[in-house]
């Protein structure tokens, strides 16, 4: 039996609860911004009021141009809505991708520690 201050068990034990620790701290993006979700939600109006903006704009000036008034306003306004949900939907798909990621990322350091905890109580 090791005597009760054996060196080498207290500084394997250090070792394991510094592991421990890290994998418990919150994790943060390498040099990647965290939105909340409130600032992605912005982001998304935003996109669809530029769209929509645009295609006013767009229409407003050709049916001054050839002077036929609600016609291409109405067209580009429609034209701006599809373009602003569709860059909704591709803002919120690579937001999803990210967090997928990121929680992959948290689970396959928590099934690390883990497998070095295991290893450490059999001695291995």
């Amino acid at each position: 039996m090791s005597e009760p201050h054996d060196p080498e068990r207290l500084r394997a034990l250090e070792e394991r609860l510094t592991r421990v620790k890290e994998a418990q701290k919150p994790k943060t993006s390498r040099g990647e911004e965290h939105f909340s979700q409130a600032n992605m939600a912005w982001r998304m109006v935003t996109e669809l009021v530029a769209g929509l903006l645009i295609g006013f704009g767009m229409g407003y000036g050709l049916d001054k141009l050839l002077g036929t008034m609600p016609l291409f306003l109405v067209i580009f306004i429609g034209f701006g809505l599809a373009a602003g949900v569709k860059t909704m939907m591709r803002t919120a798909r690579d937001i999803e991708k990210q967090q997928v990621a990121e929680q992959n990322a948290a689970e396959d350091d928590n099934a690390e520690t883990s497998a070095g905890t295991e290893r450490d109580k059999h001695g291995d």
